[in-house]
């Protein structure tokens, strides 16, 4: 971790201290209320609950804090794509999507954005440069992309969707902003869904969207208050509690990920093993030089669908689960939920299980497919 990192997670927890006065609780206090007193102008204040909630921002100015701009939260990772594309699209446009990321970010755009209008093209985050970028107003990247893990040169693709007057999103859910930082890198937003590792327990949909200009946070927050699509106080309490412990949970789980992937490397059951940790991974190099960690995130393909489902079944120490980012260790045969992958094809999302009682789990989960 760079010394900027270590800073910014050293603060983290601390970023209340200024507004505390004595007696005032140092855990962020729960504000469960859809009205607050307002009598007069009550410019400046809390008024109603579709508009401001003390928790939301609590949480929001952790997000601005580990993004380094300001920040909007919302119910899930699909309600923050949806405020960037309702809030700054308009009939006419054309967008650019990644064919191997999350597939409901294209059936958003099929579904709800082409019958208003909204054209939209697919392309490989692979090769997301190929093409340029003339006539889009926006380009939407993932990377790296979930599931297949490729990843794209967030820097020359800003550059040259900049040229072509286009704007970058970067959905940056599968890395976090201690894995990488696309504001840093020439994004004009980041979209994450903080259900995953920043909250990292499972038990919360959050996202947030984040951007240094300020006429895109406003239409974003103008979009949230507006359609009310905002996220409950106590979910936001929750995502806060968690992000307090993102670090540590982040460094346990990318650095046993990158011992599992090492092994993974080597056992005869396992295929198109995806890890850009790895250095012989089609992406390390550039992963190298954007990154900051490789993430917790391994691929790879089994032989069968059946090999695929028992693997995940029988492996002691992992759950069957969709989704990743969580303190355990989870794993899913992604053909069922839509993604174009081999049958056999599992997503491996590393938890914060000790490493080598995990990888003794895995592997003798493995052992049993293969034997």
């Amino acid at each position: 971790m760079s010394e900027t990192a270590r800073s910014r997670a050293a603060a983290l927890p601390h970023l209340r201290r200024g507004r505390l006065t004595m007696g005032d609780p140092i855990p962020l206090p729960l504000t469960m209320a859809a009205i607050y007193h307002a009598p007069g102008d009550a410019t400046g204040f809390d008024q109603y609950g579709r508009f401001s909630n003390p928790t939301w921002d609590a949480v929001e100015d952790m997000l601005a804090h580990l993004e380094g701009a300001p920040c909007v939260a919302f119910p899930s990772g699909m309600a923050a794509i949806s405020a960037v594309f309702f809030g700054l699209l308009k009939s006419g446009d054309r967008i650019l999507l990644p064919s191997d990321g999350y597939h409901t970010t294209r059936a958003l755009a099929e579904g709800f954005l082409k019958p208003f209008g909204v054209a939209h093209d697919v392309r490989p985050t692979s090769t997301f440069l190929d093409g340029g970028f003339d006539g889009y107003r926006l380009a939407f990247v993932e990377t790296p992309a979930n599931p297949g893990l490729d990843i794209c040169d967030i820097a020359a693709v800003a550059e040259a969707a900049h040229k072509a007057g286009a704007i970058l999103v970067v959905d940056n859910t599968t890395m976090t902003p201690f894995g990488q930082r696309p504001l840093d890198l020439g994004a004009d937003i980041v979209i994450a869904a903080d259900t995953k590792a920043p909250n990292g327990h499972s038990d919360v949909l959050f996202g947030h969207v984040a951007s240094r200009n300020a006429d895109i946070i406003a239409a974003v927050s103008g979009w949230r208050e507006t359609s009310g699509a905002i996220p409950g106080p106590f979910e936001a309490w929750l995502v806060h509690r968690g992000l307090e412990t993102l670090d540590v949970r982040f460094d346990r789980m990318c650095s046993s990920a990158e011992v599992i992937a090492r092994r993974l490397e080597s056992h005869r059951a396992i295929s198109g093993l995806r890890f850009p940790g790895l250095v012989g991974d089609p992406s390390h190099n550039l992963a190298r030089a954007q990154m900051e960690r490789f993430g917790f995130l391994v691929s790879f393909v089994l032989a069968s669908e059946d090999k695929a489902e028992d693997f995940i079944n029988n492996c002691l120490l992992m759950q069957a689960a969709t989704s990743f980012g969580g303190v355990h260790t989870s794993a899913e045969r992604r053909a069922k939920r839509g993604d174009v992958v081999p049958p056999g094809f599992v997503r491996l999302s590393v938890g914060c299980e000790p490493v080598e009682e995990l990888w003794q789990a895995i592997e003798a989960s493995l052992n049993g497919i293969s034997g």
